[in-house]
């Protein structure tokens, strides 16, 4: 899949823009908050209906503004695509495909994948639960319309239930119902996490350890409390509800899994240095893109934002020569503060074929210059 144009308007900090892009190697050079991880995000958004900063709708409109688009023109499967979306203060964002607008913004997910790699993933090995929680849920989301479908009717039950408990109700029948289907989602989800993290680390650990350049060892296990003993998660829900009630919030279940990240056997929050934890989520990404590719059978983008902070020169050459000489990786977007830096990724990996390169100035972008062979 390649994005071969993309035009903004009143987008964060981009008043407007209008981009052609290369097939293989896209570099945005600026200083930081000149508007180059907004563009990043703007693709971002087109892949995923939402940014990956976490702001609300409005944030995503540029000051004063009261509306904003995204359009863009794709080649994807040999086949030219479009797609728009349109915010405007106050209402629901529209995301039209080819002209046709989409029932639910849900049935987008996996069909423009993209993966991004930005300072942010420091969070992965360094956040909360929630953090690992919802990398899992995207990637098993695009893997499997199913398991959205149930990750959502998930939510709604515990939602529904964690009301009963705030409310202070001891209605044993409404528990029961709904502690049965909480079941159901459960088993499910949990079933394709622990499928999806064991696909991922088989790609993940190779990825690593060329990065690192040594023979640390990096594992990925996912952490989830086994009700099969309690007779299921309904049994245990049952058991456990005088403590929620005591909480005011369903304690147990999926919602409260987390992936164990590990270098050498130690968890990597706790041990692991900058570089080592850079190295370890660049990996995850890289294992992300990869299974992606593989199971759904579209070329995703790759979306590099500030990849060379906290990184020894060696690993960023084996970063950069990962890219660069793998059949696994398509067209590239890169941001970066340093002009060598986007200078020696070109020069590496110009082989692959063209490359273009802006400067980036307050939303504007600027053509510095470009190679097309």
């Amino acid at each position: 899949m390649l994005l071969q144009r993309l035009a903004l308007a009143n987008f964060k900090n981009i008043e407007g823009a209008d981009l052609a892009f290369s097939p293989k190697i896209n570099c945005f050079l600026g200083n930081n908050g000149m508007g180059k991880s907004n563009l990043l995000d703007a693709i971002y958004v087109l892949s995923y209906c939402r940014s990956f900063t976490g702001a609300s709708d409005p944030l995503l409109l540029r000051r004063d503004s009261d509306f904003a688009t995204l359009h863009a023109t794709y080649r994807r499967r040999d086949v030219d695509e479009e797609l728009t979306i349109g915010m405007r203060r106050g209402q629901r964002k529209i995301l039209h495909r080819n002209g046709k607008a989409y029932p639910r913004l849900a049935d987008h997910l996996g069909a423009f994948p993209a993966v991004l790699l930005s300072p942010a993933d420091m969070d992965l090995t360094a956040g909360e639960p929630s953090a690992r929680r919802r990398f899992i849920d995207q990637i098993s989301s695009q893997r499997d319309a199913r398991y959205l479908d149930t990750l959502v009717r998930y939510n709604s039950l515990l939602e529904q239930r964690n009301r009963l408990l705030r409310d202070g109700s001891t209605e044993s029948t409404l528990y029961d119902v709904l502690d049965m289907q909480l079941e159901a989602a459960a088993d499910y989800l949990e079933e394709r996490r622990r499928t999806d993290i064991a696909a991922l680390e088989a790609l993940f650990t190779p990825y690593y350890t060329h990065i690192a350049g040594n023979a640390e060892l990096a594992t990925l296990r996912y952490v989830s409390a086994d009700y099969s003993a309690e007779g299921g998660l309904a049994a245990h829900l049952a058991a456990t509800r005088g403590r929620d009630l005591a909480l005011k919030h369903t304690a147990s279940g999926p919602h409260r899994a987390d992936i164990e990240f590990c270098v050498d056997g130690l968890p990597v929050r706790r041990t692991a240095s900058q570089g080592q934890a850079k190295t370890f989520t660049t990996a995850l990404r890289f294992a992300q893109y990869d299974l992606l590719r593989r199971s759904i059978g579209v070329t995703p983008l790759l979306l590099l934002d500030d990849i060379f902070d906290k990184l020894d020169a060696d690993r960023v050459d084996r970063i950069v020569d990962t890219v660069a000489h793998s059949d696994t990786f398509g067209q590239i977007f890169i941001t970066d503060t340093n002009r060598r830096h986007l200078d020696e990724t070109i020069a590496t990996m110009d082989a692959a074929g063209d490359y273009r390169l802006w400067q980036v100035e307050h939303g504007a972008f600027t053509p510095i210059e470009s190679s097309q062979p």
